[in-house]
């Protein structure tokens, strides 16, 4: 981070691996508000802390709404119950998708693997 403890528009796509459009996206919907200087962007540690809850989100799989209302309660009161319950529940909801779609996945691969092991008893 710049010793004003912020990154630029560039730094902030190169921190977190996103390119411009990503990153403007979440600007456009409202996930993150970047100080402005004319056409420059400015993204002090509430930003960047921000964007790392985002992409974390985004790895679990959570939609960017589902972020949105997680990011805004944190905003309300990072030390807020509700905000806790309402995350877990967030968690628990996704982790059983991840769940249905890991079992979904272990049946491709085990009839992917019996097609392929047929095909090549046949040769």
């Amino acid at each position: 981070m710049a010793s004003d403890n912020r990154l630029t528009f560039k730094e902030m796509c190169a921190e977190f691996d996103v390119t411009p459009r990503t990153l403007r996206y979440y600007e456009y919907i409202e996930l993150l508000s970047p100080e402005r200087d004319g056409r420059a962007r400015y993204y002090h540690p509430r930003e960047v802390a921000r964007m790392k809850l985002i992409m974390r989100g985004r790895k679990f799989g959570f939609s960017l709404e589902d972020i949105r209302q997680w990011l805004d309660l944190y905003d309300a009161d990072p030390e807020n119950r509700v905000q806790m319950e309402a995350w877990i529940k967030l968690a628990d909801q996704q982790l059983g998708e991840l769940d249905n779609r890991r079992k979904q996945i272990d049946e491709s691969i085990a009839e992917l693997r019996a097609l392929r092991d047929q095909v090549a008893k046949g040769l």
